[in-house]
């Protein structure tokens, strides 16, 4: 393991983060709210240890694939603590492990919250809360490098692997940091573009930025008790869109640049993506079509839900939760199935799901004919039998994760409903769950033990599970032959 690269790199994203508190430094000016010095606290806190840490010179820059994930882990963390300081100093978020809490929802893009008065919050609050999500949505790491090299010998490959959500990351094109340049450069295309949209419909500006950071990054955190509830039709639209577009593998966007139309159409995963997307719609708008005044209206709040939650965006227009039981099953399995791989947004992944039930579907075929021969196959290619096999693990790992978290929660005094949805919320980085952690409520519910095992499930989903459980494996001995 290359330590002295491991921490020259944890140095950068410090100082990376210092830069970035500057931000809502100027917002608060603008305001005049006086929170700034928590900020600028923080920021020089951040300056000192990233200086000392980047005063360690690596040797060898080679950042190795263990490499990768312990830096992706341990710099999501470091950022979460750190980024929680400026709501702990200046008192609007007394308790440091709320702060903390409402942080790692903030960069994990998960929209939890354990607040209650939002529209409290000063405005540089606001908005480095929701900034982080846009931050967190494409990668800390990925935003590093979009700027700067950081490794040699396919050391930044290895950081994208380890932090860009999917089963298989591969490069867009020869050089990874180009790479992570066009990732970032449609990514604040699409968020300029829905910023001006925003501002045509009748937005106030500072609503636009915040809400577009929480788009953009399918994170969900609002500015308004009502989350998005007391928007028109016209601006709740735009967010419905564009919560679908960021769930989109950006890929796909590469592709429409370059004018690859036919590989668009061999896409499984956007076709997987669609096709659940438009019937879960069309299921819940038929089962509350007598909630609505009229078959649009229920259609318009259906697809913006839907949108919310397959995406894990985790926005709302109304409380979901007061749904028929067919509407409140069909919003927990889009919660669990997610977008696509390589969006912003959370979930197993459209591609994993595609992936398991071609495999289950190979196993069965082998089981009737056992001499057959038969390969997996995903855009007409054939699938590895590496990344099958992570794919398996992958889901394994989930349902044990999910399955010990709901048992550790389960001794606070909450319902079992909030209990099932919370987990599911936190590990599928969505956020609003249902009953006491639904639309119109939060999870101030629990005590400190259950926010940590919210907290650490946020993180194992953002990350995809495997860089936070390396973080902590030891590394195999290797055994002499004689």
């Amino acid at each position: 393991m290359n330590r002295k690269m491991i921490l020259y790199i944890l140095g950068i994203l410090l100082l990376s983060e210092a830069g970035l508190m500057l931000l809502p430094v100027a917002v608060d000016l603008i305001y005049r709210e006086n929170v700034f010095v928590s900020y600028l606290i923080t920021a020089a806190i951040l300056a000192v240890v990233g200086f000392v840490l980047t005063r360690i010179k690596p040797n060898n820059k080679t950042i190795y694939s263990r490499d990768g994930f312990v830096i992706v882990s341990l710099g999501w963390i470091l950022l979460s603590l750190f980024g929680a300081l400026p709501f702990f100093l200046n008192g609007e978020i007394p308790n440091y492990l709320d702060a903390v809490f409402e942080t790692v929802s903030g960069f994990t893009t998960t929209g939890a919250s354990i607040l209650t008065d939002v529209e409290a919050l000063s405005h540089a609050n606001l908005f480095w809360r929701s900034f982080t999500h846009w931050i967190g949505g494409m990668g800390v790491l990925v935003f590093v490098m979009a700027v700067l090299p950081l490794a040699g010998g396919g050391g930044n490959l290895h950081l994208m692997r380890a932090e860009s959500p999917g089963p298989d990351v591969g490069k867009l094109v020869p050089k990874s940091i180009s790479t992570a340049r066009i990732l970032y450069g449609i990514y604040i295309a699409l968020s300029v573009l829905e910023f001006i949209l925003l501002l045509i419909g009748g937005m106030p500006l500072f609503d636009s930025i915040t809400l577009t950071f929480g788009t953009a990054g399918t994170g969900g955190f609002g500015v308004l008790n009502s989350s998005v509830a007391s928007y028109n039709t016209y601006l709740q639209t735009v967010i419905t869109i564009f919560m679908a577009l960021f769930g989109v593998n950006f890929n796909i966007y590469f592709l429409i640049i370059c004018g690859r139309i036919k590989d668009i159409l061999k896409s499984e995963e956007l076709r997987a993506y669609i096709i659940i997307m438009l019937s879960a719609i069309v299921l819940i708008s038929f089962d509350i079509r007598n909630y609505f005044g009229s078959a649009f209206e229920a259609f318009h709040h259906a697809a913006f839900q839907v949108s919310s939650v397959m995406t894990t965006t985790g926005y709302s227009t109304v409380d979901f939760n007061q749904w028929p039981d067919l509407s409140r099953v069909i919003m927990l399995i889009v919660m669990c199935i997610g977008a696509c791989a390589g969006s912003t947004g959370g979930g197993i992944k459209v591609s994993r799901i595609l992936l398991a039930l071609k495999n289950a579907r190979r196993e069965l075929k082998h089981l009737l004919h056992p001499r057959s021969v038969s390969v997996v196959k995903f855009d007409g290619k054939k699938v590895n039998d590496e990344v099958i096999q992570s794919t398996n693990v992958y889901l394994f790992l989930y349902v044990i994760i999910m399955a010990l978290s709901m048992l550790i929660v389960s001794f606070d005094n909450v319902d079992l409903v909030s209990n099932f949805s919370g987990v599911i919320a936190t590990l599928n980085n969505i956020g609003p769950g249902l009953e006491a952690v639904g639309a119109t409520g939060n999870y101030s519910v629990y005590n400190w033990f259950s926010k940590c095992v919210f907290i650490v499930d946020m993180l194992l989903g953002r990350l995809e599970i495997f860089p936070m459980l390396l973080l902590f494996s030891r590394k195999p001995k290797s055994r002499k032959v004689v």
